[in-house]
Protein backbone atom coordinates (compact mmCIF):
# COMPACT_ATOMS: atom_id res chain seq x y z
CA UNK A 1 0.00 0.00 0.00
CA UNK A 2 1.20 3.55 -0.98
CA UNK A 3 2.82 5.37 2.37
CA UNK A 4 1.10 8.33 1.91
CA UNK A 5 -2.68 6.85 2.71
CA UNK A 6 -1.05 5.54 6.38
CA UNK A 7 -0.11 9.27 6.60
CA UNK A 8 -3.36 10.15 5.21
CA UNK A 9 -4.98 8.06 7.58
CA UNK A 10 -3.16 8.70 10.46
CA UNK A 11 -3.82 12.87 10.05
CA UNK A 12 -7.11 12.05 10.14
CA UNK A 13 -7.43 9.78 13.28
CA UNK A 14 -4.78 12.19 15.57
CA UNK A 15 -4.99 15.57 14.22
CA UNK A 16 -8.85 15.95 12.71
CA UNK A 17 -11.12 13.30 14.67
CA UNK A 18 -8.67 13.27 17.66
CA UNK A 19 -10.14 9.97 18.61
CA UNK A 20 -9.24 8.76 21.99
CA UNK A 21 -9.59 5.28 23.71
CA UNK A 22 -12.80 4.00 23.84
CA UNK A 23 -14.64 6.70 21.41
CA UNK A 24 -16.93 4.96 19.19
CA UNK A 25 -16.64 5.46 15.86
CA UNK A 26 -18.59 5.23 12.49
CA UNK A 27 -16.62 4.62 9.38
CA UNK A 28 -18.88 5.57 6.17
CA UNK A 29 -16.46 4.43 3.34
CA UNK A 30 -17.43 5.14 -0.28
CA UNK A 31 -16.84 2.13 -2.77
CA UNK A 32 -13.73 3.30 -3.86
CA UNK A 33 -11.98 4.54 -0.59
CA UNK A 34 -11.37 0.80 0.47
CA UNK A 35 -7.52 1.01 1.28
CA UNK A 36 -8.09 4.16 3.05
CA UNK A 37 -10.42 2.33 5.00
CA UNK A 38 -8.22 -0.13 5.74
CA UNK A 39 -5.57 2.35 7.44
CA UNK A 40 -7.89 3.90 8.89
CA UNK A 41 -8.76 0.46 10.88
CA UNK A 42 -5.21 0.25 11.60
CA UNK A 43 -5.03 3.42 13.58
CA UNK A 44 -8.46 3.11 15.29
CA UNK A 45 -7.13 -0.46 16.58
CA UNK A 46 -3.97 1.20 17.93
CA UNK A 47 -6.34 4.10 19.38
CA UNK A 48 -8.44 1.34 20.93
CA UNK A 49 -11.19 2.74 19.77
CA UNK A 50 -14.49 0.96 18.83
CA UNK A 51 -15.24 0.90 15.08
CA UNK A 52 -18.24 0.33 12.73
CA UNK A 53 -17.76 0.46 9.07
CA UNK A 54 -20.59 1.30 6.92
CA UNK A 55 -20.22 1.19 2.99
CA UNK A 56 -22.22 3.63 1.17
CA UNK A 57 -21.97 3.85 -2.17
CA UNK A 58 -24.11 6.20 -4.68
CA UNK A 59 -24.97 3.86 -7.22
CA UNK A 60 -26.53 1.45 -4.46
CA UNK A 61 -28.27 4.86 -3.45
CA UNK A 62 -29.31 5.75 -6.95
CA UNK A 63 -31.01 2.44 -7.01
CA UNK A 64 -32.84 2.76 -3.68
CA UNK A 65 -33.93 6.38 -4.96
CA UNK A 66 -35.16 5.23 -8.18
CA UNK A 67 -36.72 2.43 -6.78
CA UNK A 68 -38.67 4.61 -3.84
CA UNK A 69 -42.28 6.21 -4.35
CA UNK A 70 -41.02 9.28 -2.80
CA UNK A 71 -42.71 8.73 0.68
CA UNK A 72 -39.75 8.69 2.73
CA UNK A 73 -40.02 7.46 6.08
CA UNK A 74 -38.76 10.56 8.69
CA UNK A 75 -35.30 9.67 10.16
CA UNK A 76 -35.27 5.62 10.18
CA UNK A 77 -34.50 4.54 13.89
CA UNK A 78 -32.22 2.37 13.24
CA UNK A 79 -29.80 4.96 11.16
CA UNK A 80 -30.58 7.58 13.98
CA UNK A 81 -29.04 5.58 16.61
CA UNK A 82 -26.14 4.11 15.11
CA UNK A 83 -25.18 8.22 15.17
CA UNK A 84 -26.80 8.86 18.53
CA UNK A 85 -24.14 6.39 19.83
CA UNK A 86 -21.47 7.43 18.18
CA UNK A 87 -18.77 9.71 19.59
CA UNK A 88 -16.91 10.13 16.07
CA UNK A 89 -18.24 10.01 12.02
CA UNK A 90 -15.26 9.82 9.73
CA UNK A 91 -16.52 9.95 5.92
CA UNK A 92 -14.14 8.47 3.21
CA UNK A 93 -15.12 9.25 0.06
CA UNK A 94 -13.63 8.45 -2.63
CA UNK A 95 -16.36 7.42 -5.69
CA UNK A 96 -16.14 5.11 -8.10
CA UNK A 97 -18.52 6.83 -10.53
CA UNK A 98 -19.12 10.79 -9.50
CA UNK A 99 -22.10 11.06 -11.83
CA UNK A 100 -24.45 7.88 -10.59
CA UNK A 101 -27.04 10.03 -9.62
CA UNK A 102 -27.49 12.14 -12.88
CA UNK A 103 -31.07 10.82 -13.32
CA UNK A 104 -32.31 11.02 -9.82
CA UNK A 105 -35.76 13.58 -9.94
CA UNK A 106 -34.62 16.64 -8.14
CA UNK A 107 -37.77 16.47 -6.32
CA UNK A 108 -36.86 12.85 -5.23
CA UNK A 109 -33.62 14.00 -3.82
CA UNK A 110 -35.79 17.08 -1.90
CA UNK A 111 -38.04 14.63 -0.34
CA UNK A 112 -35.55 12.79 0.87
CA UNK A 113 -33.09 15.26 2.37
CA UNK A 114 -36.19 16.87 4.03
CA UNK A 115 -37.13 13.18 5.37
CA UNK A 116 -33.53 12.74 7.08
CA UNK A 117 -33.04 16.17 8.71
CA UNK A 118 -33.16 14.72 12.20
CA UNK A 119 -30.23 12.15 11.23
CA UNK A 120 -28.07 15.08 9.15
CA UNK A 121 -28.01 16.74 12.44
CA UNK A 122 -27.08 14.58 14.82
CA UNK A 123 -24.41 13.62 12.58
CA UNK A 124 -23.20 17.09 12.60
CA UNK A 125 -23.19 16.69 16.77
CA UNK A 126 -21.05 14.62 16.79
CA UNK A 127 -16.99 15.07 16.28
CA UNK A 128 -16.99 14.12 12.26
CA UNK A 129 -14.67 14.54 9.55
CA UNK A 130 -15.22 14.31 5.98
CA UNK A 131 -12.01 13.29 4.04
CA UNK A 132 -11.30 11.90 0.32
CA UNK A 133 -9.75 8.90 -1.23
CA UNK A 134 -8.10 9.61 -4.53
CA UNK A 135 -10.13 7.17 -7.07
CA UNK A 136 -9.61 7.62 -10.95
CA UNK A 137 -13.47 8.37 -11.19
CA UNK A 138 -12.25 11.86 -9.27
CA UNK A 139 -8.94 12.30 -11.29
CA UNK A 140 -10.92 11.93 -14.15
CA UNK A 141 -13.88 14.68 -13.02
CA UNK A 142 -10.89 16.47 -12.44
CA UNK A 143 -9.17 16.24 -16.06
CA UNK A 144 -6.12 14.79 -14.55
CA UNK A 145 -4.19 11.53 -14.68
CA UNK A 146 -5.23 9.65 -11.87
CA UNK A 147 -0.92 9.50 -10.65
CA UNK A 148 -1.01 13.66 -11.31
CA UNK A 149 -4.51 13.46 -8.94
CA UNK A 150 -3.04 11.29 -6.20
CA UNK A 151 0.21 13.85 -6.13
CA UNK A 152 -2.83 16.50 -5.62
CA UNK A 153 -4.90 15.37 -3.08
CA UNK A 154 -1.82 14.62 -0.92
CA UNK A 155 -0.32 17.69 -1.29
CA UNK A 156 -3.33 19.59 -0.08
CA UNK A 157 -3.74 16.94 3.04
CA UNK A 158 -0.23 15.91 4.26
CA UNK A 159 0.84 19.68 5.29
CA UNK A 160 1.64 21.65 8.55
CA UNK A 161 -1.64 22.48 9.70
CA UNK A 162 -0.12 24.48 12.87
CA UNK A 163 1.32 26.86 10.38
CA UNK A 164 -1.80 27.10 8.30
CA UNK A 165 -4.06 27.82 11.29
CA UNK A 166 -1.37 30.83 12.61
CA UNK A 167 -2.41 32.34 9.39
CA UNK A 168 -5.55 31.56 8.81
CA UNK A 169 -6.17 33.15 12.23
CA UNK A 170 -5.43 36.67 11.50
CA UNK A 171 -8.54 36.40 8.96
CA UNK A 172 -10.92 34.93 11.84
CA UNK A 173 -9.89 38.08 13.95
CA UNK A 174 -11.04 40.22 11.20
CA UNK A 175 -14.27 38.60 10.94
CA UNK A 176 -14.94 38.47 14.84
CA UNK A 177 -14.03 42.25 14.69
CA UNK A 178 -16.30 42.82 11.65
CA UNK A 179 -19.77 43.69 11.44
CA UNK A 180 -19.90 44.13 7.22
CA UNK A 181 -18.38 42.77 4.85
CA UNK A 182 -18.59 43.43 0.96
CA UNK A 183 -17.61 41.36 -2.23
CA UNK A 184 -17.04 43.53 -5.74
CA UNK A 185 -15.96 42.01 -8.80
CA UNK A 186 -17.84 41.29 -12.17
CA UNK A 187 -21.48 40.75 -12.07
CA UNK A 188 -20.80 41.36 -8.22
CA UNK A 189 -21.69 43.51 -5.33
CA UNK A 190 -22.51 41.87 -2.05
CA UNK A 191 -23.09 43.23 0.92
CA UNK A 192 -23.88 40.66 4.19
CA UNK A 193 -23.53 41.13 8.29
CA UNK A 194 -21.49 39.11 10.38
CA UNK A 195 -22.50 40.87 13.29
CA UNK A 196 -22.13 39.16 16.49
CA UNK A 197 -21.20 35.98 14.42
CA UNK A 198 -17.96 33.59 15.08
CA UNK A 199 -15.86 33.21 12.40
CA UNK A 200 -14.11 29.22 12.71
CA UNK A 201 -10.58 28.85 11.48
CA UNK A 202 -11.14 25.42 9.72
CA UNK A 203 -7.73 24.01 9.93
CA UNK A 204 -8.58 20.02 9.26
CA UNK A 205 -9.77 19.55 13.32
CA UNK A 206 -12.17 18.84 15.40
CA UNK A 207 -10.22 21.21 18.39
CA UNK A 208 -11.26 24.20 15.83
CA UNK A 209 -14.59 23.40 15.18
CA UNK A 210 -13.30 22.50 11.34
CA UNK A 211 -14.49 18.91 9.85
CA UNK A 212 -12.86 18.33 6.66
CA UNK A 213 -9.72 17.03 5.53
CA UNK A 214 -8.38 18.76 3.43
CA UNK A 215 -9.41 22.14 5.21
CA UNK A 216 -7.95 25.58 4.99
CA UNK A 217 -10.67 28.13 4.97
CA UNK A 218 -12.12 30.67 7.58
CA UNK A 219 -15.69 30.64 7.08
CA UNK A 220 -19.37 32.17 9.21
CA UNK A 221 -22.29 32.49 9.26
CA UNK A 222 -23.82 35.46 7.49
CA UNK A 223 -27.29 37.38 7.31
CA UNK A 224 -29.38 40.43 6.05
CA UNK A 225 -27.69 39.37 2.54
CA UNK A 226 -28.20 42.32 0.05
CA UNK A 227 -26.97 42.39 -3.96
CA UNK A 228 -25.89 40.37 -6.44
CA UNK A 229 -23.12 37.56 -6.71
CA UNK A 230 -21.64 35.47 -9.66
CA UNK A 231 -20.62 32.02 -9.34
CA UNK A 232 -17.91 31.41 -12.11
CA UNK A 233 -16.33 28.20 -10.49
CA UNK A 234 -18.01 25.39 -12.09
CA UNK A 235 -19.68 22.62 -10.08
CA UNK A 236 -21.51 19.28 -9.51
CA UNK A 237 -24.06 18.53 -7.18
CA UNK A 238 -24.99 15.18 -7.15
CA UNK A 239 -23.84 14.09 -10.60
CA UNK A 240 -25.49 17.12 -12.39
CA UNK A 241 -23.21 19.88 -13.72
CA UNK A 242 -24.07 23.68 -12.53
CA UNK A 243 -22.05 26.34 -14.19
CA UNK A 244 -22.12 30.51 -14.46
CA UNK A 245 -24.31 31.55 -11.40
CA UNK A 246 -26.18 34.36 -10.78
CA UNK A 247 -27.84 35.01 -7.59
CA UNK A 248 -29.75 38.33 -6.50
CA UNK A 249 -30.37 39.17 -2.72
CA UNK A 250 -32.97 41.22 -1.22
CA UNK A 251 -33.52 41.22 3.08
CA UNK A 252 -31.50 38.13 3.11
CA UNK A 253 -33.12 35.78 0.45
CA UNK A 254 -32.54 34.75 -2.91
CA UNK A 255 -34.97 36.39 -5.26
CA UNK A 256 -33.67 36.05 -9.15
CA UNK A 257 -31.63 33.20 -10.29
CA UNK A 258 -30.22 32.00 -13.47
CA UNK A 259 -27.72 29.44 -14.65
CA UNK A 260 -25.71 28.80 -17.81
CA UNK A 261 -25.79 25.35 -17.45
CA UNK A 262 -27.92 23.02 -14.63
CA UNK A 263 -30.65 25.70 -13.63
CA UNK A 264 -33.15 23.43 -13.44
CA UNK A 265 -30.52 21.94 -10.40
CA UNK A 266 -30.21 25.16 -9.29
CA UNK A 267 -33.80 25.78 -9.02
CA UNK A 268 -34.80 22.46 -7.15
CA UNK A 269 -31.85 22.78 -4.78
CA UNK A 270 -33.31 26.73 -4.35
CA UNK A 271 -36.74 25.26 -3.91
CA UNK A 272 -36.17 22.61 -1.33
CA UNK A 273 -37.12 24.65 1.53
CA UNK A 274 -37.42 28.46 2.68
CA UNK A 275 -34.54 27.85 4.55
CA UNK A 276 -32.55 27.12 1.19
CA UNK A 277 -32.53 30.74 -0.29
CA UNK A 278 -30.75 32.29 2.38
CA UNK A 279 -26.63 32.26 3.02
CA UNK A 280 -25.78 29.81 5.45
CA UNK A 281 -21.85 30.28 4.78
CA UNK A 282 -19.10 32.79 3.95
CA UNK A 283 -15.66 31.25 3.11
CA UNK A 284 -12.84 32.55 2.50
CA UNK A 285 -10.01 29.94 0.91
CA UNK A 286 -6.47 30.23 2.14
CA UNK A 287 -5.14 26.57 1.24
CA UNK A 288 -2.34 27.76 -1.30
CA UNK A 289 -1.42 24.13 -1.37
CA UNK A 290 -4.43 23.66 -3.71
CA UNK A 291 -3.32 25.45 -6.92
CA UNK A 292 -6.42 24.03 -9.45
CA UNK A 293 -10.08 23.95 -9.58
CA UNK A 294 -10.98 19.92 -9.66
CA UNK A 295 -14.55 20.13 -9.47
CA UNK A 296 -14.53 18.53 -6.29
CA UNK A 297 -16.09 20.85 -3.55
CA UNK A 298 -13.99 19.42 -0.65
CA UNK A 299 -11.02 20.95 -2.43
CA UNK A 300 -12.09 23.72 -4.53
CA UNK A 301 -14.23 25.93 -1.88
CA UNK A 302 -10.08 25.94 0.09
CA UNK A 303 -8.28 27.02 -2.74
CA UNK A 304 -6.55 30.71 -2.14
CA UNK A 305 -8.05 33.17 -4.59
CA UNK A 306 -11.58 31.96 -3.81
CA UNK A 307 -14.35 32.68 -1.55
CA UNK A 308 -17.67 30.39 -1.74
CA UNK A 309 -21.52 30.96 -0.42
CA UNK A 310 -23.60 28.06 0.73
CA UNK A 311 -27.44 28.81 0.17
CA UNK A 312 -29.14 26.50 3.04
CA UNK A 313 -27.81 25.57 6.86
CA UNK A 314 -25.93 27.55 8.88
CA UNK A 315 -23.51 26.06 11.14
CA UNK A 316 -24.34 26.30 14.87
CA UNK A 317 -20.23 26.75 15.45
CA UNK A 318 -20.87 30.80 14.37
CA UNK A 319 -23.67 31.55 16.11
CA UNK A 320 -24.20 33.05 19.61
CA UNK A 321 -24.88 30.56 22.13
CA UNK A 322 -28.93 30.11 22.77
CA UNK A 323 -29.19 31.15 18.62
CA UNK A 324 -30.54 29.62 16.36
CA UNK A 325 -29.15 30.68 12.60
CA UNK A 326 -30.64 29.84 9.25
CA UNK A 327 -32.05 25.76 8.70
CA UNK A 328 -32.43 23.82 5.99
CA UNK A 329 -32.24 20.49 4.79
CA UNK A 330 -29.43 21.09 2.65
CA UNK A 331 -25.89 23.41 2.10
CA UNK A 332 -24.88 23.82 -1.01
CA UNK A 333 -21.55 25.95 -1.60
CA UNK A 334 -20.45 28.24 -4.61
CA UNK A 335 -17.65 29.72 -5.43
CA UNK A 336 -16.45 33.00 -7.33
CA UNK A 337 -12.82 33.07 -8.12
CA UNK A 338 -10.87 36.27 -6.50
CA UNK A 339 -7.56 36.44 -8.35
CA UNK A 340 -8.51 39.12 -10.76
CA UNK A 341 -9.95 42.47 -10.68
CA UNK A 342 -11.58 41.89 -7.27
CA UNK A 343 -11.65 43.15 -3.48
CA UNK A 344 -13.27 41.92 -0.22
CA UNK A 345 -13.75 44.41 2.39
CA UNK A 346 -14.82 44.22 6.10
CA UNK A 347 -16.23 47.50 7.11
CA UNK A 348 -14.93 49.31 4.33
CA UNK A 349 -11.21 48.12 4.33
CA UNK A 350 -9.62 45.85 1.64
CA UNK A 351 -8.50 42.79 3.22
CA UNK A 352 -8.16 41.02 0.15
CA UNK A 353 -7.52 42.35 -3.75
CA UNK A 354 -7.13 40.33 -6.39
CA UNK A 355 -6.36 37.13 -4.36
CA UNK A 356 -4.22 38.35 -1.96
CA UNK A 357 -4.48 39.15 1.95
CA UNK A 358 -3.15 42.76 3.19
CA UNK A 359 -0.72 40.65 4.84
CA UNK A 360 0.63 38.76 1.82
CA UNK A 361 3.65 39.90 -0.23
CA UNK A 362 1.51 41.13 -4.10
CA UNK A 363 -1.04 43.41 -1.61
CA UNK A 364 -1.94 46.54 -3.41
CA UNK A 365 -3.75 49.39 -1.09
Amino acid sequence: MDERIHEHAEVLVDWSARVEAGDNVVVLVDDGAHELAVAVGEKLGERRANPLTVYHSDEVERSFLQGHDGDFDENPKHELAMYENADVVLRLGGSTNTTAKADVPGETEQAYNKARMGIRETRLGTDWVSTIHPTRAHAQQAGMAYEEYQEFVYDAVLQDWESLAEEMAKMKTILDEGTEVRIVKEDTDLTMSVEERTAVNSCATVAYDSHNLPSGEVFTAPHATEGEVFFDVPMTHRGKRIRNVHLTFEDGDVVDFSAETGEDVLADILDTDEGARKLGELGIGMNRGIDRFTDSILFDEKMGDTIHLAVGRAYDACLPEGETGNDSAVHIDMITDMSDESRMEVDGEVVQRNGAFRWEDGFEE
